[in-house]
């Protein structure tokens, strides 16, 4: 079954009823496999965690999670972003990134630093973030470099 249109999608707020949702969202995302699944392996979105951050989820007509994003406010990052396999292609994840720009410049940010999965890189750049740099691997779970960018909110 295919994932509506974006104009069929909602962002709201994250709660804590949420989190098995987007723990389940995460560990089943195709990105994740092979070399890259160590990074997810055993990995929890809490209910403390979406308290404590800015964490809000597209949502379909039926309140299915499509995906989400975590907007950590100090240091100003993009801690997580995932869109469900079968929703990708379909502007959600654009969706996501236009809402976290607005709730960036919301918040007074003036840029939002994005430790990206490899794969991912190219999206975020045509989402207007910049390259900055590379972070190093740090083994045992990641044991590959990643792009360092960052979204220059205005």
């Amino acid at each position: 079954m295919q994932s509506p249109a974006p104009h069929l999608a909602t962002v709201r707020r994250a709660t804590a009823a949420d989190a098995g949702r987007l723990t389940a969202l995460v560990r089943s995302s195709g990105a994740y496999r092979g070399r890259y699944a160590p990074i997810i392996a055993g990995y929890q979105v809490t209910a403390e965690y979406i308290a404590r951050h800015q964490v809000f989820t597209a949502a379909n007509t039926a309140g299915e999670p499509l995906g989400f994003y975590a907007l950590v406010l100090e240091p100003p990052e993009l801690d997580l972003a995932f869109v469900a396999d079968d929703a990708q292609g379909r502007g959600i994840g654009r969706l996501l990134m236009a809402h976290m720009k607005e709730q960036a410049a919301a918040a007074g940010l003036p840029e939002v630093r994005v430790v990206a999965h490899p794969p991912a890189e190219e999206f975020y750049r045509s989402q207007g973030a910049e390259p900055v740099g590379t972070v190093p691997p740090s083994p045992p779970k990641v044991t590959w470099s990643r792009p360092e960018l960052r979204f220059v909110i205005s």
